[in-house]
């Protein structure tokens, strides 16, 4: 192993982790950054496009977003955007994919709400328009064929946007990119694969990470690793606070009876997403439908090693059982597990998860529904022992002390440059290095979307 000691070292290769590589190469004038990643390629765990919906989120058809987190989501989503479209029409075209979507009510209840939303919404996406039947049936056709003439339902939605990534190519080019500005300054980048981090620990003014192949340096470290960021938060004494409920989910492919994404409306009572309806970008002619969702016992869905990870981030005791309990009670919340937990039964979930997606596509067969095999991976849902509550959206633990460990980005990687933003400027300011702000806003911040800047989070704001 080098003896190096990099200014900021990086654990976990998913799209997180590229975001944030590719943010200090390119716009900071720091000395040396790495990243180390267990698998031998990045971003093939829960970035990859088989284990998510593989949605660039924008806060406009996300129905449980209010007005302020659809600002901020849009602002990320934006800068995803930005980046990819100033790569190479090649690069570009196998990143992010221009697809109609909508998000569809059905019922007199839910066309009252997505109306009144499109009203508050309509500013903060220009783009976004109320599609009546007739406008459904010439985007997304099967949507109403086979429908009650008299059951009313109407959309939100937009026709002309990039809405689908694949986060495994968008974390390559990070590294590509950033390895192309890191040659131009003479920064020292290295990737490290099929390393696993064993260790961290601090000695004096560095951090010693101890790897399967050796030992690396660092004067600041991010974990960007899924559940594993708690687990290592939790041997390090930090974060003990939380425990980790991971969260499954499944997928179900169809002939494609879509031609964009078709979202519903979500439960307010339940913490999950609705089901949604997706061309996939990794399966031609196939629709996508999902996610269901099911406590797992997993750090990773097809990795059963990671069970007995699991057990320590877990860390049960009375207040985990409080918070299970708790949401138990919810009837809402205890059918729909229940439920989930039946769309893992081979022979019966299909038929079970039919009756789901009938609402998007009332003429769907069940035999054309087939339980998307290998599809799916793991949600680290934190709860807060403290509160005894499950902690909704990001969450990031800083203790001040030169490390920074990340778990579940909200929502998902569309969010991945602008956690990466905030870690690089709480390494900013432990460190004391300069960024290219000028550079920084011109690359992502405007181009294909337009973006305003937002007042970033002080480092005692974050957990």
């Amino acid at each position: 192993m080098s003896s190096t000691t990099y200014d900021v070292l990086i654990v976990g290769g998913g799209v997180s982790g590229t975001a944030l590589l590719y943010e200090l190469a390119r716009y900071t004038d720091l000395k040396s950054v790495g990243l180390v990643e267990k698998y031998d390629h990045v971003a093939i765990v829960n970035s990859h496009g088989r284990n998510n919906s593989q949605t660039i989120h924008c806060g406009d058809i996300e129905t449980n977003y209010t007005v302020e987190k659809a600002r901020v989501t849009k602002r990320t989503a934006g800068m995803v955007v930005n980046f990819a479209t100033k790569l190479s029409e090649s690069e570009r075209d196998h990143i992010v994919y221009k697809y109609p979507k909508m998000v569809l009510a059905v019922g007199a209840k839910e066309c009252q709400f997505l109306r009144k939303r499109f009203d508050t919404f309509k500013q903060l996406f220009p783009n976004l328009k109320l599609l009546e039947r007739d406008d459904i049936a010439e985007l997304e056709p099967k949507v109403v064929e086979g429908r009650r003439p008299d059951e009313e339902i109407v959309a939100l939605g937009s026709t002309d946007e990039y809405t689908a990534v694949n986060y495994t190519t968008l974390s390559e080019a990070f590294v590509s990119e950033g390895e192309k500005a890191a040659a131009e300054k003479g920064m020292n980048f290295d990737v490290r694969l099929s390393t696993a981090v064993e260790d961290i620990r601090k000695e004096g003014d560095v951090y010693k990470v101890k790897t399967d192949k050796g030992e690396l340096s660092a004067r600041y470290v991010v974990v960007s690793a899924g559940g594993h960021s708690l687990l290592f938060a939790h041997k390090m004494g930090y974060g003990l606070d939380k425990s980790c409920l991971p969260m499954a989910g499944s997928f179900y492919f169809t002939p494609k009876v879509l031609n964009g994404k078709v979202y519903t409306i979500q439960n307010e009572n339940l913490p999950f997403a609705a089901v949604h309806g997706d061309p996939d970008v990794l399966v031609e002619g196939k629709t996508r439908f999902g996610p269901t969702a099911l406590m797992l016992p997993l750090l990773e869905r097809y990795n059963g090693k990671t069970f007995w990870e699991f057990l320590k981030v877990l860390r049960m005791d009375r207040n985990v059982v409080k918070a299970l309990w708790d949401l138990m009670k919810v009837r809402d919340i205890r059918n729909y597990i229940f439920k989930n937990f039946m769309f893992e039964v081979p022979v019966l979930r299909e038929r079970l998860f039919h009756g789901d997606i009938k609402k998007i596509v009332p003429s769907l067969d069940v035999k054309d529904v087939s339980f998307a095999k290998g599809f799916g991976g793991v949600r680290p849902q934190l709860i807060d022992k403290s509160k005894q509550k499950l902690v909704m959206g990001e969450a990031k633990i800083n203790p001040g002390t030169g490390i920074v460990f990340n778990m579940t980005p909200s929502p998902g990687g569309t969010s991945c440059l602008g956690n990466a933003e905030k870690d690089m400027y709480l390494a900013q300011e432990f460190l004391g290095f300069n960024i290219d702000k000028e550079t920084f806003e011109r690359d992502l911040l405007t181009g294909e979307i337009e973006l305003t800047e937002i007042e970033r989070p002080e480092a005692s704001s974050l957990m």
